[in-house]
Formats: C-alpha cells, structure tokens, sequence
C-alpha cells in the first residue's frame, strides 16, 4: 500500500497546476491531504472519483481556511470527522478513516507563525496526543499523517542554529513531538529509512528557498510499532511542486 501526506495550500490552487494528473501518476492508495482551504462543495470531488478516488473532506467553519482531506482507493468502512473539541472541528484540524486492519488520519497542526497562537497549539498537540493514546485503546494499528509544523531534531531544519528561537524548531514543541512519539508508541517513517540530512518538505517563498534546499521537514507519516514488520519504504516526492509544501510518501506492505 502507497500513502502519502500532502499539505497542498489550497486544494483549488493545487488542482490548476495539474494535482490531478500528478495524483494519477504517484498513484498512492491514500491520500491524507492538508490545508485544503476548501469548502466541499469548491471541491472537485468528481474528478477525484474519475481517477478512482473515494473523498472525505473536514473543512474549517472560516472559509478559505485550514481543512483535511482523505482520499482513498480503498472505500474505508467508516470516517470520523474532527475529534469532538469544538475550538479544532471548527478549524477542520483532524480526519480519521477505519479500514479492515488499520485505521488512518490526517492531521493539520496549527501553526504559531503568529506568536499568539502558540498557546492554541500546544495546547492542541496536548489534547491531540490524549486523542491519540486513547484511540489506541480500540484502534491498535494506526499511521498518523499530516503537517505538524514542528522540526523534530536539528536533522529536520536547514539552519538549526539561528532558528532555534523560531516556533515550528521551538524547545517546547520538539519535546512535545518527542513525548508524542514515545507515548503513542509510533514510528516517524522516514527517519526509520533515512538518517540523512538535508531532506525537508516545506520551504518560504521568499530568498528562493527551495531552490536553495533552505528547508523544513514539517510532514510526517507516524506509524503505530505494532505496524513496524509492513514498513517497506519512506521517501520525500520533492519533486511534485503544487505547494510551498511536498509530499512524503510511506509504503507498506497490509
């Protein structure tokens, strides 16, 4: 099975540089999309279905804003829509699929670019992890996918030095994801593949960063331990170039 974790910064956009024909080609059979910035009636659900797509889609109350997708080949036997906190739903920050052996999310993190919105952050990573430990209790075998908008270690930024102040590589958020990966028992995909530097997902707009590989490694695919033997194979698609973010694709063999 090919998943991928894709933070589009507005699906309509994405779509008017050729999404579409990219999806056809990557050919995941999941996609966990964030930052859709899309009501489901903008969203062309029916292109999606032409190419053999099933979609669900979380979109924030505040048109233009935020939202999670999930689009599957495999028609999940349930979706659950947000995690039942009124101030995330309203933001469309969380969508779940259940399948037969395991279940997947998306996941779009707030991000704290503006300071005062630290604190609704951590306080959503805080909340996000008691959902996470919880669900496990009923769902074992999760992969948990999206944008997290946190640098994990100085490995997943291009200049850990000067950024070290900077929300997104703040203290308090690298030791949030750390407990994270530690309490909810999971494997960060790529780093079980990759030890290598220089690899991110996301890059400013400005001072031709991307060109430059000035990047972050923002987007994750967390798998459950207990899917630890079906891992196969964790790259980044930087290549694909609808977004200031990429994908990051995860094979498994379910």
């Amino acid at each position: 099975m090919k998943l991928i974790t894709y933070n589009v910064n507005g699906i309509r956009a994405a779509f008017t540089k050729d999404f579409l024909g990219w999806l056809k080609t990557a050919d995941p059979d999941i996609a966990c999309i964030q930052e859709s910035k899309a009501g489901n009636d903008q969203i062309d659900i029916e292109s999606l279905e032409k190419i053999g797509y099933h979609s669900y889609w979380h979109s924030a109350v505040r048109k233009g804003y935020s939202g999670v997708g999930i689009a599957s080949k495999i028609k999940p036997n349930h979706v659950e829509y947000g995690c039942g906190i009124e101030s995330y739903d309203n933001e469309g920050r969380i969508i779940r699929a259940d399948f037969d052996d395991y279940s997947v999310i998306s996941v779009y993190v707030p991000s704290a670019s503006n300071i005062e919105r630290l604190e609704f952050k951590m306080q959503f990573c805080h909340d996000f992890l008691a959902y996470i430990k919880e669900l496990r209790k009923t769902i074992p075998n999760l992969i948990i996918s999206g944008d997290f908008n946190i640098c994990h270690q100085a490995i997943d930024i291009h200049d850990p030095i000067r950024l070290k102040n900077v929300s997104g590589f703040l203290p308090m958020e690298r030791e949030w994801m750390t407990s994270f990966i530690e309490e909810c028992e999971l494997i960060d995909s790529f780093r079980f593949f990759n030890n290598e530097p220089d690899n991110y997902t996301w890059w400013s707009y400005r001072q031709n960063s991307r060109a430059n590989n000035k990047g972050w490694r923002l987007d994750y695919n967390f798998a459950t331990y207990t899917l630890k033997d079906k891992l196969s194979r964790a790259v980044i698609l930087k290549e694909a170039m609808h977004s200031d973010h990429c994908p990051a694709l995860l094979e498994l063999n379910v």
